[in-house]
């Protein structure tokens, strides 16, 4: 009985930490941005894509990343991986300048518009990935 009771309190801090990570690991907007582009604005939407990806990164802390990728079967097929460090972070980016710039400049240019919230699955690995990508 005397081990349970020992097992059990050396049990309780690492579940309580466990618990704190997690609730931090959830204020993290982690989403993936579905768009499609007419073809003939293509080129032009690319362009605001990568500015406001590079500004955004580069200017906000609260954003963790932005970062444009286009399908190779499908040109027109644009995904946007967004992690913003919270809620607060995102509705600050939203209001930007470069944002908004981008928001109105595209809004006749795409298609079609998915924001995609995802669950991170390994919250430990964002800063090895991030890392690693300056190797």
């Amino acid at each position: 009985m005397k081990k349970i009771l020992l097992f059990l309190l050396l049990l309780c801090p690492i579940v309580c930490m466990a618990q704190e990570q997690t609730k931090t690991d959830s204020t993290m907007i982690v989403r993936i941005s579905e768009i499609e582009v007419y073809s003939e604005y293509l080129q032009e939407y690319l362009e605001f894509a990568h500015n406001v990806g590079a500004i955004s990164v580069k200017e906000e802390p609260g954003v963790i990343c932005i970062y444009p990728m286009q399908q190779l079967r499908d040109d027109c097929q644009i995904r946007i991986l967004e992690i913003y460090a919270s809620q607060d972070a995102y509705q600050h980016h939203i209001k930007t300048d470069h944002f908004q710039t981008y928001k109105q400049g595209t809004l006749h240019m795409v298609k079609s518009l998915d924001l995609v919230d995802m669950r991170q699955m390994a919250p430990e690995c964002l800063s090895l990935i991030f890392n690693k990508s300056k190797e």
